[in-house]
């Protein structure tokens, strides 16, 4: 049995390729709004399997050994220590990408901090849960520390059109996908502002050399983050309107309002990174500048001529 805690768009679409496959899953909803009978809100048109059980109780998942947590990475450790009895020792995948704001650590570590018995990891990669809904082939990886249980996990949460691919890199896994939805922020804004696509591809090519020198300050593999869960996601989340974070960007840069009620995961992690670079001494402009803008630090012309008026230098 797979427990899949959270019937958001992505739990909800992991739920329906996972069921599709005829396994025995379990979606927890805490909102029974977010599915009525076996559709779910988030992904209009979208039918679970007969195979997904939909609960409102954690105590059903007494019999999952593998617990998926498809929760925004600010309400995981809160969540985590609340239920802690009854998820502790498991398997627990994060789905979910960000720094938490209040202790500056990745999802691995929340878990490991409350659930200290668990297999911690993380499943992250470029991926939109309409696409993943709609049996459309996607690929994403699947970091965990210990490679035995990685490996396990791996073969149990691939589908036919979910292929995951296997590190032991983490912090590399968990800083891509929280780092590129800052970047995705900026690049909403660059295109939102009309300045075009030539000055969104340097724009990324810029945040993604910071993605790295983090990344590696941090201990993670520079390679890690050329793979999917960084370069991957990164190209994803700065191209297309589907992303929450390209789409908040983008009416930053364009000056229109943005539905409060959808989480951008990158808003926090935004804060979260500027603290970490201090902390860590890495040259991280993009990342300010994307601070800075959305806690309204600076305009939006400041934020342009940031980044146009740092000083020249070799790539």
């Amino acid at each position: 049995m797979i427990g899949i805690i959270g019937a958001g768009a992505f739990g909800s679409a992991l739920a329906v390729t996972l069921g599709r496959e005829g396994r025995d899953v379990w979606l927890w909803a805490r909102d029974a709004r977010d599915l009525e009978g076996q559709i779910s809100r988030k992904l209009p048109g979208v039918e679970l399997p007969e195979s997904v059980s939909i609960t409102a109780d954690l105590e059903d998942f007494s019999r999952a050994d593998t617990v998926l947590l498809a929760l925004p990475t600010q309400v995981l450790g809160g969540f985590l220590t609340e239920n802690s009895a009854t998820l502790d020792s498991k398997a627990l995948v994060a789905c979910c990408k960000g720094v938490d704001l209040a202790t500056l650590r990745g999802p691995t570590a929340l878990i490991a901090e409350a659930c200290p018995a668990a297999r911690a990891a993380i499943l992250t990669g470029p991926s939109f849960a309409t696409d993943i809904a709609r049996g459309l082939p996607t690929a994403l990886t699947l970091a965990c520390a210990d490679e035995a249980v990685g490996h396990l996990l791996q073969h149990q949460l691939s589908t036919a059109v979910l292929r995951l691919y296997r590190t032991t890199d983490v912090t590399g896994a968990e800083l891509g996908g929280a780092l590129k939805n800052v970047i995705a922020i900026a690049a909403g804004v660059v295109i939102g502002a009309g300045l075009g696509d030539s000055a969104r591809a340097a724009l990324m090519t810029r945040g993604y050399a910071e993605m790295v020198r983090l990344a590696r300050a941090l201990g993670a593999q520079g390679e890690t983050l050329a793979g999917l869960s960084g370069f991957g996601d990164l190209v994803l989340t700065c191209t297309s309107l589907q992303s929450r974070n390209f789409r908040f960007g983008h009416a930053l840069g364009a000056r229109e309002t943005f539905d409060p009620s959808t989480t951008v995961e990158g808003v926090a992690t935004s804060k979260a990174v500027t603290a970490l670079a201090a902390r860590t001494g890495v040259d991280m402009p993009v990342a300010a500048m994307v601070a800075a803008l959305v806690d309204g630090r600076i305009s939006l012309t400041q934020a342009v001529q940031s980044l146009l008026s740092r000083p020249l230098k070799q790539e």
